[in-house]
């Protein structure tokens, strides 16, 4: 009865979509409508990346609330939930999928460039496993927050294009309000999807999703004499530029599972992340990562153990000998360590203001990282401030009193600086160069929680309003909103983080 009430399909499309996915094997996902929702309330509209899109925004705007609950399905999408499998916290699932997310469908972009449209919590799909395929609203804020941070802070990540209430409870531990997201990536495909082929012995199914991925991600593969042991250093390289740029920014995934991890090397599934406070590389917030497996310090090793997963997957395809294929495969994972380290000192070199190399750079950083360990020194504030004392020595104090016994820094500083003015850059250069990685603004975690509690208990979207505004430009000092960058008061550190939508 819901469902012959509520489904509509629009008669003009104010998206303009151009599927690619859904022409690949039945096998690859499950045809499913999105469930409808009794009273949806659109509570987020992203009209910048709706206008990157090349979206109607007055239409969208005008029918949100229905569109990006999934109560009305637009012309030209093809709702589907794909099938993958994956390795969650080391043991594998061969049947997993998307159990509370539908892809609508795929538009190509202003710039040329394919994007998939995503409902999150739109309702049971074929692959839910006995879960009401629905999100509660804290999952849903926190995933707009975070993603979009990310791309104000110019690492690659998927984003948010909408959040919806549905008006309806769904019940967890408590219940709560419902929402959906409307996500937008680069696609959808994971390792997990090539292991859902292999381990059901499709090698024609990974050969065409590889050829995909090619395809849609790596097109310049397309005439490698050896695309697909190509594509899988091409991969290796993204996610070592990707983990590198997470650690640069203090950011903890916390649940870096084989299906979580995107062939696009976007960042994706915002689930139990969090970022650091207090510099701690044994740091872990998600609540279901117990034995410290995805810790801070642990996701480059990760990603190492990830692209391995991948790796098994494309044997077949790289060589018809099942030990040149192996060979070639142990050459991508061992280069993968030298490409981390390349792409983390390189981040970490930049944010101490460095635009040379020289042979005691990495001693240098990870003797200051000890230091904010020992020493419990902010990891955001500690770079922001060091970004100001290039410019200003008068502003030393503000950087020495992040840590516990400030005078503890003078050695450091003393080889830093020696270290910067060889550079030969003046000071204001240098300055502008550290603040434009080192941000003053992160999603703190205490700051994304408090937005959470309005939210949910007094439908309070302000605090979530303030924190998108204000991460939208985290390079800039703006004065108005310093509190927003100030670490947690006692009382307000969050110590664990959830999954959820």
């Amino acid at each position: 009865m819901m469902e012959a009430t509520n489904r509509t399909r629009a008669e003009t499309p104010p998206i303009p979509f151009d599927n690619s996915y859904a022409r690949l094997p039945a096998s690859f996902f499950s045809r499913v409508d999105p469930t409808p929702v009794e009273a949806p309330v659109l509570i987020r509209f992203n009209r910048e990346l709706a206008e990157e899109l090349g979206l109607d925004i007055a239409q969208l705007e005008a029918d949100g609330a229905a569109i990006f609950s999934g109560n009305t399905i637009l012309p030209g999408a093809e709702p589907l939930a794909m099938a993958y499998s994956g390795h969650q916290f080391g043991g594998f699932n061969p049947q997993l999928g998307d159990g509370r997310a539908i892809l609508l469908g795929e538009v190509v972009d202003r710039h040329g460039r394919r994007r998939d449209i995503q409902l999150k919590g739109a309702g049971p799909t074929p692959y839910s496993r006995r879960g009401d395929g629905r999100a509660a609203l804290g999952p849903v804020l926190r995933e707009y927050i975070v993603s979009e941070a990310m791309q104000a802070l110019g690492l690659p990540t998927t984003r948010a294009l909408a959040a919806v209430v549905t008006g309806e409870p769904v019940y967890r531990e408590t219940v709560q309000p419902g929402a959906v997201l409307t996500r937008v990536a680069a696609s959808h495909i994971r390792v997990g999807t090539f292991q859902f082929h292999a381990a059901r012995d499709d090698r024609a199914g990974v050969k065409r999703l590889a050829d995909h991925a090619i395809a849609r991600h790596y097109p310049e593969l397309a005439n490698d004499p050896q695309p697909y042991l190509a594509f899988l250093s091409a991969f290796a390289d993204r996610q070592a530029s990707l983990i590198a740029r997470w650690l640069s920014i203090g950011f903890i995934h916390g649940v870096m599972n084989t299906d979580n991890v995107a062939i696009s090397g976007e960042t994706i599934d915002f689930g139990p992340c969090a970022f650091l406070d207090a510099y701690d590389p044994a740091k872990v917030f998600s609540s279901i990562d117990r034995n410290g497996r995805y810790a801070y310090a642990a996701q480059p090793g990760i990603g190492q153990w990830n692209l391995a997963r991948l790796a098994e997957t494309l044997l077949p395809l790289l060589d018809t000998d099942e030990e040149a294929a192996v060979t070639a495969a142990n050459g991508v994972l061992k280069a993968y360590g030298e490409r981390f380290q390349h792409h983390w000192l390189a981040a970490m070199r930049a944010k101490l203001g460095l635009s040379t190399i020289e042979d005691g750079d990495l001693d240098l950083v990870q003797d200051l990282l000890t230091h904010m360990h020992q020493e419990e020194a902010d990891f955001t504030l500690a770079f922001r401030r060091l970004s100001d004392l290039a410019a200003d020595p008068s502003t030393e104090t503000a950087f020495t009193a992040l840590f516990r016994n400030p005078a503890s820094t003078s050695l450091w500083l003393d080889r830093w600086r020696r270290r910067v003015e060889a550079e030969g850059r003046s000071a204001e250069d240098t300055a502008a160069a550290m603040r434009a990685v080192n941000p003053a603004f992160i999603p703190r975690n205490h700051r994304i929680e408090q937005a959470i509690v309005a939210a949910q208990t007094n439908a309070d979207f302000s605090p979530f309003d303030a924190l998108i505004r204000v991460l939208a430009r985290p390079y800039d000092d703006q004065p108005d909103m310093a509190p927003f960058a100030e670490p947690p008061a006692p009382g307000e550190e969050v110590l664990r983080t959830f999954c959820g939508t």
